[in-house]
C-alpha cells in the first residue's frame, strides 16, 4: 500500500453501498497500491480523485459519461490507465476506459480482492514497474485501442481527472466504429 485515504468523511454514503464495499472502507477509506497499480476510491469528500460520491454522483460520474454504465454501479476502483472496477448488484465489472467496454471480472467483491492479491499483474494487466502520484493515471499516446499503439506507445502521468474526461470523451468518438475500421485524428480547433 503506497497511499492510504483519510478517516471517513462522507458517512451518508455508506448507507447506498453493499455491505461488502463497506466493510473494506471501514477497514482502510481507500487506498492506493504499487504507486498506482490499482486505487480503490473512498468514503471520502476531498479529494474529488478519490471520492466515491463523485465517481457515481458528480458532474463527471461514469454512468454520464460511458453509455455501458448503470447509474446504479459503483466505481469502486480503477488501475493505473483509468480502467474502471464497477460493482453490479454483488459482480464486478471492468470497464475499458478508452473503449467504453464493460466486462465481466469477478463475481464478488471478495473474489476480487483475492485474485488480486494473488496476481496482482496478471489479474489486472498492469505493470509494476510504473510509479505515480496519488490522483494520477498513465496516459497512453496512441491509445491502446489503435493498432498503432503498444509496446512503443508513451505513457505519461496526467491528473486522473484529464485521463478519465479523455478517455470518455475517445471512448464516445469511436463507439460505432467498427473492428479494424479507420479513424482521422484531427488536432487544434
Amino acid at each position: 500500500m503506497t497511499w492510504q485515504g483519510d478517516v471517513i468523511n462522507d458517512v451518508e454514503l455508506l448507507g447506498e453501498l453493499p455491505s461488502s464495499l463497506v466493510r473494506v472502507l471501514r477497514e482502510v477509506n481507500g487506498f492506493i497500491l504499487h504507486g498506482g497499480a490499482l486505487h480503490i476510491r473512498g468514503a471520502s469528500m476531498t479529494p474529488e480523485w478519490h471520492s466515491l460520491r463523485a465517481a457515481m454522483q458528480g458532474p463527471a460520474a461514469f454512468h454520464g459519461l460511458y453509455e455501458g454504465v448503470h447509474a446504479d454501479d459503483i466505481p469502486f476502483g480503477q488501475d493505473l490507465f483509468g480502467d474502471q472496477f464497477l460493482l453490479r448488484d454483488e459482480a464486478v465489472l471492468k470497464l475499458s476506459a478508452e473503449s467504453g467496454e464493460v466486462e465481466s471480472m469477478a463475481d464478488s467483491l471478495d473474489d476480487f480482492f483475492r485474485q488480486t492479491l494473488e496476481d496482482l499483474e496478471g489479474f489486472l494487466n498492469v505493470d509494476l514497474k510504473h510509479v505515480m502520484q496519488p490522483g494520477q493515471l498513465l496516459l497512453a499516446y496512441p491509445p491502446f485501442v489503435f493498432a498503432e499503439s503498444g509496446a512503443g506507445a508513451s505513457l505519461k502521468p496526467v491528473s486522473a481527472g484529464e485521463v478519465i474526461l479523455f478517455h470518455a470523451d475517445l471512448a464516445r468518438q469511436i463507439r460505432d466504429v467498427p473492428e479494424g475500421g479507420q479513424i482521422e485524428i484531427k488536432w487544434g480547433a
